[in-house]
């Protein structure tokens, strides 16, 4: 068994535990059951992190459910368009949304979107995901510490890469940059792959990516990881996290399922048993490890009270600044 593969089954034991798991094997049915297939809607393009989530989901429950999960890709405007898809769809169980990302977290508390976090239900999370801020080699700014002395000596000309405006990349810089009392300058890209090689070619002084990609960038000698997010990463756990260093900052990027709001709540207690069952099981061991996606297990009040306290995180960084519309 790989290294990753026995921290992701670590990973996944605890937070079942954590999360109140009990063997859906002993539920009680709920009494409701589908009556046609089940759409697990992507906010976003197939092949990346949240289409992952969807398949390997769906992939490892079908065998729990008696009518087919249908994952359906929907992307555009930074997850909203199929968020708000969702939001309307009729509240009968059998359409449900990727959220617990930027979709759902963030975006809406920058812009005006045609739905709210209250408009959605949880269901499960399925997988949490720490960003890492790095800062390139030789930099200079190789700690939290150097970051803000030299964001002090200079407001606003510290600049950090994002994957878009109004992004949890994005946010978390800004909740960072409130908590520690400085001025950063946002530049934003078109995905995290480009804020990253803007970094190495010295055109941003910072940018947030995954724990593997830290791990390989510090290996290469490339970038400097001086802070997660939210809690240390396993794969990286030399780096502290900005809490540890005193920032109240506790944001990651959350994969699970939502349901509307006005889904019964019989619907949404069949459905998280099923999807339990699902992450218990040998075969989403299996595909997670094969997709590099760590567990992180929350029951759907959990998952829901989660996104609301990130939420409410990012709004307070933003304070009383207009939204986009």
């Amino acid at each position: 068994m790989s290294i990753f593969r026995t921290i992701k089954t670590t990973a996944l034991a605890v937070a079942l535990v954590a999360g109140g798991f009990t063997s859906p094997a002993a539920a009680q049915d709920s009494g409701w059951e589908p009556s046609q297939p089940i759409q697990i809607v992507v906010g976003f393009a197939p092949g990346g992190g949240t289409d992952q989530t969807a398949r390997l989901i769906a992939s490892a429950a079908q065998e729990f459910f008696p009518v087919p999960l249908v994952v359906v890709n929907r992307p555009g405007a930074s997850g909203t368009l199929a968020a708000e898809l969702v939001a309307n769809a009729e509240p009968d169980g059998h359409t449900l949304l990727v959220g617990g990302g930027s979709e759902s977290t963030s975006v809406p508390n920058h812009r005006q979107t045609n739905y709210a976090l209250d408009d959605f239900k949880g269901v499960a999370r399925v997988n949490r995901e720490h960003m890492v801020i790095v800062t390139k080699t030789g930099s200079g700014l190789d700690t939290v510490e150097a970051v803000v002395e030299r964001a002090n000596e200079n407001p606003g000309e510290l600049a950090y890469g994002s994957s878009g405006p109004g992004g949890v990349l994005h946010s978390a810089f800004l909740v960072f940059a409130q908590e520690a009392g400085i001025e950063l300058q946002h530049i934003p890209y078109q995905g995290g792959a480009p804020a990253l090689a803007a970094l190495l070619g010295g055109h941003v002084d910072m940018t947030i990516i995954t724990p593997g990609d830290a791990a390989a960038q510090i290996e290469a000698g490339t970038v400097n990881a001086i802070a997660t997010t939210s809690d240390r990463a396993e794969q990286i756990p030399d780096v502290p996290s900005l809490s540890e260093l005193g920032y109240d900052v506790n944001l990651e990027n959350m994969k699970g399922l939502v349901a509307p709001a006005d889904t019964p709540d019989a619907a949404i207690e069949y459905l998280q048993q099923r999807f339990q069952q699902a992450m218990e099981s040998e075969t989403f061991e299996t595909l997670a490890d094969r997709a590099n996606i760590t567990p992180g297990y929350l029951s759907g009040p959990d998952f829901k009270q989660a996104m609301t306290d990130m939420s409410d995180s990012i709004g307070s960084a933003l304070g009383d600044t207009p939204k986009e519309q």
